[in-house]
């Protein structure tokens, strides 16, 4: 399971919200339920920081909480700046426990952990 880190359970997030989730490196990443899969990005807004995490969420586009900069949680491209992307890494669900990998970014159309499969 190299590179896989343990985030959370498959309840968490809830469809249509955000989690911020701390690592313990001190890496910051953000946990997104687009009808019922599971996507991940980078939690820091490229913009000044804000806590994407903690955004509003309709369909796949994230709007940061500060200072309303849009992304998609899929392929982390920002409707505002194409230029100033957010990471997106692979998630996978294992054993009802949410797995993301960090270290690797994902395929921007690679699909994200379908829940209740």
């Amino acid at each position: 399971m190299d590179g896989w880190i343990d985030v959370g359970t498959q309840e968490e997030p809830t469809r249509g919200r955000g989690l911020a989730v701390f690592l313990e490196d001190g890496r910051e990443v953000a946990l997104f339920n687009v009808e019922g899969t599971l996507h991940c990005t980078n939690n820091v807004c490229p913009h000044v920081r804000g806590p994407l995490g903690d955004g509003h969420l309709e369909g796949e586009i994230v709007t940061c909480p500060w200072h309303g900069w849009q992304f998609n949680v899929r392929t982390g491209e920002c409707l505002d700046r194409p230029d100033r992307p957010v990471a997106v890494y692979p998630v996978r669900l294992e054993e009802g426990r949410i797995l993301v990998d960090p270290g690797r970014p994902a395929q921007p159309s690679g699909p994200g952990g379908a829940l209740g499969a």
